[in-house]
C-alpha cells in the first residue's frame, strides 16, 4: 500500500468524483435549480415564487414533509410548454452527467401537470427531445417514472395512467405513487393494471408512513423496488423479507432530514440497512430543494461510517436494481470494480 499525500477528506471526494453512477429515485421537477425557478416564474407570472435567489433559498427551508408538498406543487405551476420541460431536462442532464452519472430514472409528477390543463404529450414531448439530445451531447440515458400524489385519490392515479398510456414514449420504465402517504390498498387494481401494460411497479413507501406501507407495496401492488423504505428498519420481519426477496430500496438520506422524516443526519438507517444486507442504493431525490446532489449523498454516506468497498456496493446496488440493458449493466458494474481497485492500490 502506498501512502497518499492527500487528505483523507480530498481522498474520498476523488473516489466520489471518479466512481460511476447511476440514479433511480430523483424526480424531474424536484430538481430545478433556482435560477431556472426564477427564469419560468418570471416568463409565466407565478407571483407566489419568490423573487431572487435568496427568497428560493428561505423558501427551500421545509417546516415538514406537506409544506415541502406545498412548495414542490407551486415549482410545478412554472412548467407550461414544451420548451420548459425540454429546459429543464437538458440542464437535469447535464448536472448528473457531471457527477458520472451515465444512467438515470427520473419521476415525473405528471399529474401535477394533467390537473393544471398541460397534456401528457407536451410533458412528454418536452423531456423526449431533451433526452435524445442528452445522449448524444452528454451520454447519459434517462429513462421515465411517471407517477401520482396518492392522497389525491385513485382516480387522479387512473388518469395519470390513461395518459402515459395514450401518449407515454418506450422509455417510461415504471409508473409510481407518491406524496404523502396514505394507505396503498386503493392502488390495488391500478397497478395490476399498469404492470399488465408492461410498466414496472415502483412505488413510494416508507418514507414516514410506517413499515406497513411498504407490505402494502410488496403485497398490493407487487413493487419491485421501494422508493425511500427507511421505515422498513423498525419491523425485522419485513427487513429479513426485504432482504430475501432482494427488493431494492432508493434511499435519499438528505431529503430524509429535509423533510423531517429523520430528525439528525447522524440518525440516519442507512448503514444499518447495508450492513443488514439489504439492497440499498443512494440517491437525491429533489436535490436543489434540499441542497445536495447524487456526490453529496455519497460524502454523507462516507460521513455515516461507510468505507470505500460500502459506497462502492452502494453504486453496484443501484446499477443492478437499475433497468438499464443487461450490457450497459456489465460495464458499469466493470467500472466500479476498477474505480474501486485503483483507489485501494493509491
Amino acid at each position: 500500500m502506498h501512502s497518499s499525500p492527500t487528505s483523507p477528506t480530498a481522498d474520498i471526494d476523488r473516489f466520489v468524483r471518479d466512481l460511476p453512477k447511476v440514479e433511480l429515485h430523483v424526480h424531474l421537477e424536484g430538481s430545478m435549480e433556482p435560477p431556472i425557478l426564477l427564469d419560468l416564474a418570471k416568463k409565466h407570472g407565478v407571483d407566489a415564487v419568490p423573487s431572487s435567489l435568496e427568497g428560493v433559498r428561505e423558501w427551500y427551508e421545509f417546516r415538514d414533509f406537506p409544506h415541502f408538498i406545498e412548495v414542490y406543487l407551486t415549482s410545478v405551476e412554472t412548467l407550461r410548454d414544451e420548451a420548459d420541460f425540454a429546459m429543464l431536462t437538458s440542464d437535469v442532464a447535464a448536472r448528473l452527467a457531471a457527477q458520472r452519472v451515465s444512467y438515470a430514472e427520473l419521476h415525473v409528477s405528471l399529474y401535477a401537470h394533467l390537473m393544471r390543463g398541460v397534456p401528457a404529450h407536451v410533458v412528454f414531448d418536452g423531456i423526449e427531445h431533451a433526452r435524445r439530445e442528452a445522449e448524444q451531447t452528454h451520454g447519459i440515458q434517462l429513462r421515465w417514472i411517471p407517477d401520482f400524489p396518492g392522497d389525491y385519490g385513485v382516480e387522479t392515479g387512473e388518469q395519470t395512467l390513461d395518459a402515459v398510456l395514450k401518449d407515454g414514449p418506450p422509455s417510461v420504465v415504471g409508473f409510481g405513487v407518491g406524496s404523502v402517504e396514505v394507505s396503498r390498498a386503493p392502488f390495488t387494481d391500478l397497478f395490476a393494471r399498469a404492470r399488465a401494460a408492461g410498466l414496472h411497479s415502483l412505488p413510494h413507501a416508507g418514507e414516514n408512513g410506517g413499515p406497513e406501507r411498504i407490505v402494502e407495496a410488496l403485497d398490493l401492488l407487487h413493487a419491485e423496488r421501494i422508493g425511500h423504505g427507511i421505515d422498513s428498519m423498525d419491523d425485522p420481519a419485513l427487513v429479513e423479507r426485504l432482504r430475501d426477496a432482494g427488493v431494492p430500496l432508493d434511499v435519499c438520506p438528505t431529503s430524509n432530514v429535509c423533510t423531517g422524516a429523520i430528525e439528525r443526519i447522524e440518525d440516519h438507517p442507512l448503514p444499518r440497512m447495508l450492513r443488514a444486507g439489504l439492497s440499498v442504493s443512494l440517491n437525491s431525490d429533489d436535490p436543489p430543494m434540499f441542497g445536495t446532489d447524487l456526490g453529496n449523498e455519497y460524502r454523507v454516506a462516507h460521513g455515516l461510517g461507510l468505507d470505500v468497498t460500502e459506497l462502492a456496493a452502494l453504486a453496484r446496488n443501484g446499477v443492478t436494481a437499475s433497468y438499464l440493458d443487461e450490457a450497459g449493466k456489465r460495464a458499469l458494474l466493470a467500472e466500479i470494480d476498477a474505480v474501486l481497485a485503483r483507489h485501494q492500490e493509491s
